[in-house]
């Protein structure tokens, strides 16, 4: 397997298709996964002669399964860490849900010289928790029923999370593949049950408001309106405003999972993003 060592001794297993030479696409997966959730756009990509890149976040996927960590400074040094033993330089990075957080503290912190152009889909920033300072966020109570739910029984919450709300598959008239739900199980199961605990803290309490104000690279945020994961109205919307080179594109009955359940579209308009 290929993987680097982080500064604190962790080991990261990465992904890395395609010719050196090519410009470099980033991926950043969503809590609980890994890197394979992003096998179509990996495959469509390097299709297109890019170079793609993913790596399992700490505690997840084929990652060390380390105690300590799992917070948003950590899975931002994780990511140049992997970029920085790549030599990767003018990349794209495109983060969803948690792995979009995880970006942008990224190209804020570490991304200087080093990125051309960022993407969030279905993306946590800039915070999700609601506060006295953001009104609009989810009650901690729905925080800590994740983590009740995962701690008594992780692979039944994960069956049910992945057969709901995450793909959509609870709307009325959705039609539910099973193997969209075995394969999001299937990488959930293969991670830390104490890393995905602790990174619930870290996808829904961190305020990435400094972050996405300092970053100045063009960014496309893209987000379904019926993502019942993520609520639109406090992540995306807030985020495009506060980005220098922001722009929002909207996806009316797109669910959190539309990387997967919609990746015809979400690839094309990445296509076109990138190139333009």
């Amino acid at each position: 397997m290929s993987t680097i060592t982080s500064k604190d001794g962790v080991q990261i297993f990465y992904k890395d298709w395609g010719p050196k030479t090519a410009q470099p696409i980033v991926f950043h997966h969503g809590w609980p996964l890994s890197s394979d959730d992003w096998d179509n756009q990996m495959l469509y990509f390097v299709g297109k002669g890019y170079r793609v890149v993913a790596h399992d976040r700490r505690g997840h996927g084929r990652s060390s399964p380390v105690s300590d960590g799992h917070d948003m400074d950590h899975y931002a040094a994780d990511a140049a860490a992997v970029v920085e033993h790549l030599g990767l330089r003018n990349a794209i990075h495109i983060g969803h849900s948690t792995g979009g957080g995880e970006a942008t503290r990224y190209v804020a912190r570490h991304g200087k010289g080093r990125v051309a152009k960022l993407v969030l889909i279905g993306a946590v920033p800039p915070l999700m928790v609601k506060t006295s300072a953001n009104p609009g966020g989810l009650p901690i109570e729905v925080f800590d029923g994740l983590r009740k739910e995962l701690a008594a029984n992780r692979s039944a919450f994960y069956i049910d999370f992945a057969s709901g709300p995450f793909y959509g598959y609870n709307r009325p008239g959705a039609t539910p593949s099973q193997a969209v739900i075995w394969n999001w199980w299937r990488q959930a199961m293969m991670g830390s049950a104490k890393a995905q605990y602790d990174g619930i803290k870290a996808f829904s309490e961190t305020d990435f408001t400094e972050d996405l104000k300092a970053i100045d690279v063009p960014t496309l945020v893209m987000h379904g309106d019926d993502d019942q994961i993520v609520p639109i109205a406090d992540s995306a919307t807030l985020s495009a405003k506060l980005l220098k080179a922001g722009t929002l594109k909207i996806y009316e009955g797109f669910p959190h999972g539309m990387c997967t359940t919609h990746a015809d579209v979400v690839n094309a308009d990445l296509l076109a993003f990138i190139t333009t």
